[in-house]
C-alpha cells in the first residue's frame, strides 16, 4: 500500500448521513482511499449494514452508528462514540440533510418541517462539530454538503432549504479562522443537481435542473465523493474556509 494509492492511509473519518446517496459514495470513497469509517444514519440499519460489509470489503473498519441529526444530544453521542470505536477521529464529514420547499406565502405550509430542516441541516452540523473539535487530530479536515442554492437559488419554493445551506456556507468561513491555529480546515463542496432518491434523473424536475447546468445533465453521488476525498485528502492542507461548486456548470 502507497500514499498515492490511499492517501487517507491511518486516518479515520465520521460521516453523517452515510447509509445513502451521498453519504455512503462518501463513505466508499474514504475508505477505497484508505480511511476506516463511521457513519451514522437515521432509520434503515439494513442499508447502513450493507455499506459496513462494503468498506470491511476494502480492508477497512466501519462502524454505523444510528442518530438523530436534529438531536443535538444524539449527535454529541454519535461523535464520542465514533472516535471510541475507532480510536481517534481525524476528518468529519457532515453530509445528513433533508429538503422540504414551501413558499412563502404558503398558508398551509408545514412550518414542523421547516423546523425540522434547521434542526438537521443547521443545527445538526453545528453540534458535530463543537462535539467532534476537542477529540480531532489537529491538521485534520471538517468539509461539510452545502448546495449552489445557497447562492444561485434555483426555484421558487426553496428559500428556507436555501437559507439553511448559507448558515453552514457562513459558519464554514468562521470556522476555518476558528481552528486554523490547529491546522484544522473546514471546507464546503456545493452540488447542484446529483442523481439522488430525493432527486433522481429522471424525476419530475429533472429537466428543468439539467437545463440550468452548462454540462446539461446531472451529476453522480461519486462526483461529490471525490471533491470530499480531495478537501480530505493530503493535496488540500492549504485549502480552508473555502465553497467548491459541483454542479456541472449551474453557477457559472
Amino acid at each position: 500500500m502507497t500514499l498515492e494509492s490511499h492517501p487517507l492511509a491511518g486516518k479515520v473519518a465520521l460521516v453523517t448521513g452515510g447509509s445513502r446517496g451521498i453519504g455512503a459514495a462518501i463513505v466508499r470513497r474514504l475508505a477505497r482511499d484508505g480511511a476506516d469509517v463511521a457513519f451514522s444514519y437515521a432509520a434503515s440499519r439494513e442499508r447502513a449494514e450493507d455499506v459496513v460489509r462494503e468498506v470491511e470489503a476494502l480492508g477497512r473498519r466501519a462502524v454505523a452508528i444510528r442518530a438523530d441529526q436534529a438531536d443535538a444530544g444524539e449527535v454529541e453521542a454519535l461523535v464520542r462514540k465514533a472516535h471510541a470505536e475507532l480510536g481517534r477521529l481525524d476528518i468529519l464529514v457532515n453530509s445528513a440533510g433533508v429538503f422540504v420547499t414551501g413558499m412563502v406565502d404558503d398558508a398551509k405550509a408545514d412550518r414542523a418541517a421547516f423546523d425540522r430542516q434547521f434542526d438537521v441541516n443547521v443545527k445538526g452540523v453545528a453540534a458535530a462539530v463543537r462535539a467532534a473539535v476537542p477529540l480531532m487530530t489537529d491538521g485534520g479536515r471538517i468539509v461539510s454538503i452545502g448546495t449552489t442554492g445557497a447562492v444561485h437559488v434555483p426555484f421558487a419554493g426553496a428559500a428556507d432549504y436555501v437559507a439553511t445551506k448559507a448558515a453552514v456556507a457562513a459558519y464554514t468561513r468562521g470556522w476555518a479562522r476558528d481552528l486554523g491555529p490547529r491546522n484544522i480546515t473546514v471546507n464546503l463542496v456545493q452540488p447542484g443537481a446529483i442523481n439522488t432518491d430525493m432527486n433522481p434523473q429522471d424525476g419530475p424536475f429533472a429537466e428543468t435542473l439539467k437545463g440550468l447546468a452548462a454540462l446539461g445533465r446531472y451529476g453522480q453521488p461519486e462526483d461529490i465523493a471525490a471533491a470530499v476525498a480531495f478537501l480530505a485528502g493530503p493535496d488540500a492542507g492549504y485549502v480552508t474556509g473555502a465553497a467548491l461548486n459541483v454542479d456541472g456548470g449551474q453557477s457559472a
